[in-house]
């Protein structure tokens, strides 16, 4: 089976465990079943909006192992990133929920609620009551010279009702109106994975997401092996036109299958045209074309590598074709 490669399994949550309030099909049966195997657990999200408790509280309601020691949330790096950039004691405007706000007052910061009472720094999450005032707040602030730091980029969120804007909407929101970048916290950068995994005394995790441009390449750059789930954000065909940096290790239907054999996939170049087999399925990739034998997933899987051998430095999308 695949997780037995490996010693510890750090999960995404939106898309991977959950959309909206309810457990994704398999999740919690497959996270359950992590420490009868010996594997650690824990859990890497961009979601600023609660605390690691709450977290993990509503991780078990949905039946899954959790504490609020084996959550790792971009609140608690976002706040941290201050440290190295601002003096203890300066003023802080946070855009986002009270968590964050109590993150920020613990490390010795005075929050505050306007851009007129001068803070140094900006400090943006995602929290659904979030308006317009808020943003011009933060522009504001950040036109005047406020350090900005951003939890997370996530530009989207998996709901049960579909998909919703995330905290990168708003931070470009914010971005567009100062001409500005924020210094990002969480995923895609490696800190949380890093320190997650140092946490769990883990030396060979495996990363599992739904998205390739936070989970993905957050821990391709920590040098983490990675798998992308296909019940949230990314799906096949958006994997297969991945940047390099974002191209996952496994590809999965969900959690379910860290329980099944990883099926190997053979490469082979024949003058222009690079063949892949896994199980049953084949895929070719052309110039400009990737033609697989089925629609089934190690047809995905063999087509995204003769594609990547084929295009190994550059993001493409193919022209997909499928046999007669």
């Amino acid at each position: 089976m695949l997780i037995g490669d490996y010693d510890a399994v750090l999960s995404d949550l939106d898309g991977v465990v959950y959309a909206g309030a309810g457990a994704i099909e398999g999740a919690v049966e497959a996270l359950s079943a992590l420490a009868g195997h010996r594997k650690a657990l824990g859990y890497i999200t961009n979601n600023a909006s609660r605390s690691p408790s709450a977290v993990a509280e509503h991780l078990r309601e949905l039946g899954a192992p959790a504490t609020a020691e084996t959550v790792f949330g971009s609140a608690d790096a976002g706040a941290e990133l201050l440290a190295g950039h601002v003096d203890a004691g300066a003023a802080i405007l946070v855009t986002g929920s009270d968590y964050l706000r109590e993150c920020v007052t613990r490390l010795g910061y005075r929050v505050v609620a306007s851009h007129t009472e001068e803070p140094a720094a900006v400090v943006q999450g995602f929290h659904p009551d979030l308006g317009w005032a808020d943003l011009a707040e933060a522009a504001f602030a950040i036109s005047r010279g406020a350090f900005w730091v951003a939890t997370n980029t996530d530009m989207t969120i998996p709901r049960a009702e579909g998909i919703a804007p995330g905290n990168g909407s708003l931070v470009q929101a914010v971005g567009n109106a100062t001409g500005t970048d924020p210094i990002v916290a969480g995923k895609p950068e490696a800190h949380l994975f890093e320190k997650a995994a140092h946490e769990l005394g883990a030396g060979r995790p495996l990363v599992v997401g739904d998205r390739l441009d936070t989970d993905i390449l957050g821990g391709n750059r920590a040098g983490f092996a990675t798998a992308a789930v296909l019940t949230g954000i990314d799906t096949t065909a958006s994997i297969i036109a991945a940047d390099p940096r974002e191209r996952p290790d496994f590809i999965l239907e969900g959690l379910a299958q860290l329980y099944v054999s990883y099926p190997t996939v053979d490469v082979a170049e024949d003058a222009d045209v690079v063949r892949a087999t896994c199980g049953s399925d084949s895929a070719r990739a052309e110039a400009h074309t990737v033609v697989l034998s089925s629609d089934r997933l190690d047809a995905w899987r063999a087509a995204c590598a003769a594609w990547w051998t084929r295009n190994p430095r550059s993001a493409r999308e193919p022209r997909i074709e499928f046999e007669d």
